[in-house]
């Protein structure tokens, strides 16, 4: 069969860049674009996918076979042309169904955590007596700090966004929920509309769902008339399909914080359920030290600070993430740069937000980075608004005016406090560029 041609539009985007390099290992023609240039475009074209940066229709190569594209570009001039001309377009997620769908997916999903349970089923996975690809939003050190790693075998690990019920495109023999925290309020409707989403991905997994029993929400899902098996499991242990009790064995993970132990114990469910020897599993889980933006050390600045960086972007992950940071530099100050993803998000969680920095000993906040917000939620939710509301709980934090001006804050505390501190980088948006700043 002659490989196909895919063009890519939005191909920075963290999960469709690794599609991308999946069909260019499998010798396919890959083409893409993006609006600007930045780290995740060098990378593709050191991995020998080039881009064409700018937003015009005729980057669109007449070529293709298929057009793959972001949600975030359904109005793209590409796009716009692609259809005009009755070429096969898909969204991400169609696209990625069509490669895990024929296969036995295992489908990583829930509120927060996904990533890092992805990583770290890929990573039991890999090498293991059978096999398994893995797609994750995240770079993993183990994968040659990628976001793909491919191997012959007919398990596929992907992580599974719910936001607009994207992941319904995927039929997995496997899905793990992480949790069920409400979020996404700008598409879900409420609490009963978010779970719904989750109860259709049950419905349509063939083999077993795994999920955290003591979670309120994943209680509320249905189970009565699925063909999937479900496997309970608390911090302790989990019932089998067969409802029958196992203890986790103990665990001596790299990475801090009791999120992500509960995380490598819905990876080792996976692997017990995959029929994996115990030893093996946690040896590999063990083996795990971390990804890119989850926890990750960037550097120690001259003046003798960690710096890291963090994609928490919701009020739980944000204050589980931080709670492990302080534990770990319990001597250490916490000096958090946090940059709100959507105004609409902010607005939506504010009260949870007020108590997510309690691990905190500074707090600035530079600008709430827009993504899909309508006029409303913008001028309601300034961010003035938002640093007043934290001042309430967190009389320290700042506003920093903007990443720029931000900056300089971050710059002139390193100096002032040597030895003394940890920077996080918190977000969801673009303050991660400030990394190439600090020294």
């Amino acid at each position: 069969m002659t490989p196909k041609h895919y063009h890519f539009i939005g191909i920075a985007g963290i999960g469709i860049s690794a599609l991308a390099r999946y069909h260019h290992a499998l010798w396919a023609t890959i083409t893409a674009s993006d609006w600007q240039e930045d780290e995740s475009i060098w990378l593709l074209r050191k991995d020998g996918i080039d881009t064409t940066i700018g937003v015009d229709e005729n980057n669109l190569p007449t070529s293709a076979d298929i057009v793959v594209y972001s949600q975030a570009h359904i109005h793209h001039p590409e796009l716009l042309r692609a259809q005009s001309l009755g070429m096969k377009t898909l969204t991400y997620p169609e696209a990625l169904a069509e490669v895990v769908n024929s296969k036995k997916c295992i489908a990583i999903t829930g509120s927060h955590g996904k990533s890092t349970t992805t990583a770290m089923t890929g990573v039991m996975l890999a090498g293991s007596s059978i096999w398994g690809s893995t797609l994750v939003w995240t770079r993993v050190p183990q994968f040659g700090d990628s976001n793909i790693h491919i191997e012959d075998s007919s398990y596929f690990v992907i992580e599974a966004c719910e936001y607009r019920r994207s992941f319904l495109a995927y039929h997995p023999y496997i899905t793990v929920i992480t949790n069920i925290d409400l979020d996404h309020l700008d598409y879900y409707h409420d609490l009963h509309d978010y779970i719904s989403a989750f109860q259709v991905i049950v419905d349509q997994t063939s083999g077993y769902v795994i999920y955290d029993w003591s979670d309120v929400n994943a209680q509320k899902l249905d189970f009565s008339k699925t063909k999937a098996k479900p496997i309970r499991m608390s911090h302790e242990g989990w019932y089998d399909e067969n409802g029958i009790f196992s203890v986790f064995s103990q665990m001596n993970l790299q990475v801090p914080g009791d999120h992500l132990l509960f995380d490598a114990k819905l990876a080792y469910v996976v692997g017990k359920t995959l029929g994996l020897a115990d030893w093996y599993i946690v040896q590999k889980l063990e083996s795990y030290v971390g990804s890119w933006r989850r926890s990750e050390i960037i550097r120690t600045t001259k003046a003798g600070n960690i710096l890291m960086s963090d994609y928490g972007h919701h009020p739980t992950e944000i204050r589980l993430t931080l709670e492990a940071i302080k534990q770990k530099y319990a001597d250490k100050q916490i000096f958090v740069a946090f940059q709100p993803h959507q105004y609409s998000r902010t607005r939506e969680l504010l009260s949870d937000f007020l108590t997510a920095f309690d691990a905190v000993n500074e707090l600035i906040i530079p600008d709430i980075y827009f993504s899909r917000d309508n006029n409303e939620d913008v001028a309601y939710m300034t961010r003035e608004r938002f640093v007043e509301s934290l001042r309430e709980h967190y009389p320290f934090v700042q506003n920093g005016n903007g990443l720029k001006n931000t900056i300089s804050i971050i710059q002139k505390y390193d100096q002032e406090n040597p030895n003394s501190a940890v920077i996080v980088l918190l977000w969801a948006g673009d303050i991660d560029t400030l990394r190439e700043e600090i020294w």
